[in-house]
Parts: C-alpha cells; structure tokens; sequence
C-alpha cells in the first residue's frame, strides 16, 4: 500500500481512538494498528461494492434504453411503473425512475438501515443519470429477443446492484417490510406488486404488451437469482473461526441481532490434534448479506463461512428489527 495512504489511515486511526477516550489519552499501536486493519476492509469492501453498483446501472440503462423504452415494453416492479406512467404521461423516464422509488427509498431507512437507503439514492440516482445521457442503440425490434434480453440486462443490474448493497428497484423494500409486518413471504408480496402492475399495462396498454411484460420480468428474476448466486429471501450462514467470541459480540453489540452457538470440535487442525471450538450459525437477509460480510472480514479473514438458500422463516428477529 502506498506508504502516504498508510500515514493518513494512521492519522485518522489515532484521531478516532483518542476522541473516544477519556482525557484524550494517547492511542497505542494494538488499538491504532486494529482500527486501521478495520478502515482498510471498509475501503475494499466498499470499492467492490461500488463496483458492483457502477457496472448493475449500466447493465439497467442498456436493458432500458436498447430494448425496453424504444419499444414501448414494460417491466415489473417499480421500473415497471416508471415505464408504465412514461407511456401514458409527459414525463421523462430519467424523472420517474427516481419520483418512484422515493417512498420505497425512505422506507428502506427503516427497514434495512440508512447505510442502505443512502447507496440505493446514489444507484438510483445514477441509474436516472445514465438514461437521461447516453445513448444507448436500439439492438433489435423483435418482441419476443426485446421482452427476453431487456428483462436479462434489468436483472443484471438489479442483482449487481443487490450484491454492492443496494437496490436500483424499490419494491423488494417494500416486500421486505410487508413481510415482516403480515408474517408473508417477501415471494408473495413482489408477485402480488406485479400482478397490479401487468394488469394496469393490459388495461393502459394492451394485453399483449403486458402478456410480453410478464415475460420481461420472468427473464429479469431469473437472472437477479443467477447474478446473487441463487440467493432466495434469506440466507443461513454458518461462522467457523478461531474467534468465535469477537465473532459472538459483534453479531449482538454491533449488528444488534441474535445468534446461535454450536458446541464443535475440529477433525483436523494444523497439528493434527482435535480441538474444541464454538460454531456460530445466523440468518440474515440477502441485502444485509454484504454488511455481514464486511463485519466479518474485520475480524478474521481467514473465517471458514458457509451459506445456504433459507426459503422464509419463523419467529426470532430477523423479520422484526433490522441490523444496526
């Protein structure tokens, strides 16, 4: 690393450190050396998930301005329903995109954390951005490649954006909190949002349009669930390290949410002697995944995780407050 970037980490280490302190006590190196081991994970995990937010709103515009907006299509969600009000209104596409998503945008502070909200006002933002500006070509005027590779190119994005921690289509905001209201599965509320929007479109539009809409969104959900790796509503991930217990405190005193602790033995360590260990399982949203993961990487980099597709669940906390 640069040795003048390394410098300013310090500096800005040990002024942290000494804000909080009582007395202004001067920092020592374990607490200095630990925060800028931490600010750096910060930094690179930031950096890919910008990168991931960047390249899903290019993928977003091309699936829009390509295919969709030349031909009249619409989509699901609330792209959809910037799309739908575009070809009934005056209103430019680039307005709509962001006038639509902004009670879903202030939703998401509540539900998923401000942390959240202010990436998808950004990715949002600068998804309208790229609409507005550039001039993507029209692929193709066929119906049938335009409702398909639209929908793939809109999913794209939304699943790249989803994997840099935010969202470019605010109705999974609202599925989440409705899940979490009613005890219904967040599959539900996204199928019932749509089913209105489709209707709308074949009362507005046609219905062949929004029998080709419906198509569009089928296309766009299956490549958000290949993008994210077959994420579902929620994933259960499994947490083994040699420190279980800095592991343990930051999922309750950081995150504010509760986990489980398996009692473990290891079948093999590096000197071939078994040795006990804690095993901690927890449940977490797919948009609080990459939090999670930045968490943990400040803790041990070398932490053996494992993760699985948890289709919905029941009781806890997952579904009744979210993570700090």
């Amino acid at each position: 690393m640069n040795p003048l970037f390394s410098k300013v980490l310090v500096d800005i280490a040990r002024k942290r450190i000494e804000a909080k302190q009582e007395k202004n006590r001067p920092a020592t190196p374990s607490q200095v050396a630990k925060l800028v081991n931490n600010i750096k994970v910060e930094i690179k995990h930031a950096v890919k998930e910008y990168f991931f937010i960047a390249v899903g709103v290019f993928s977003a515009g091309f699936g829009l301005k390509g295919f969709l907006l030349p031909n009249n299509f619409i989509d699901g969600g609330a792209t959809g329903i910037s799309l739908l009000l575009e070809n009934t209104t005056t209103i430019s596409i680039s307005y709509l995109l962001i006038l639509v998503n902004i009670p879903f945008i202030i939703l998401a502070t509540k539900t998923i954390g401000r942390k959240f909200a202010i990436r998808s006002i950004i990715a949002i933002t600068l998804l309208a951005l790229v609409v507005h500006f550039i001039d993507y070509p029209i692929i193709t005027q066929d119906k049938l490649l335009i409702s398909i590779f639209g929908g793939f190119f809109i999913g794209s994005g939304i699943g790249l954006a989803m994997r840099g921690g935010s969202v470019i289509d605010g109705t999974e905001v609202l599925a989440i909190f409705l899940s979490r209201k009613f005890s219904i599965t967040i599959g539900d509320v996204l199928f019932l949002i749509n089913l209105v929007i489709f209707s709308f479109g074949a009362y507005i539009l046609s219905i062949e349009t929004a029998l080709y809409a419906i198509l569009t969104y089928l296309s766009a959900v299956k490549t958000v669930d290949f993008v994210v790796d077959g994420v579902e509503e929620y994933v259960g991930v499994t947490i083994i390290s040699k420190h279980h217990e800095a592991m343990q405190h930051m999922l309750i005193n950081k995150l504010g949410r509760a986990c489980t602790i398996y009692a473990g033995k290891g079948g093999f360590g590096s000197t071939g002697i078994s040795y006990d260990k804690d095993i901690i399982y927890k449940v977490v949203t797919r948009l609080e995944l990459a939090k999670l993961n930045t968490e943990i990487d400040k803790i041990d980099l070398k932490a053996f995780i494992i993760m699985g597709i948890v289709k919905d669940l029941r009781g806890g906390m997952i579904k009744k407050k979210p993570m700090k």
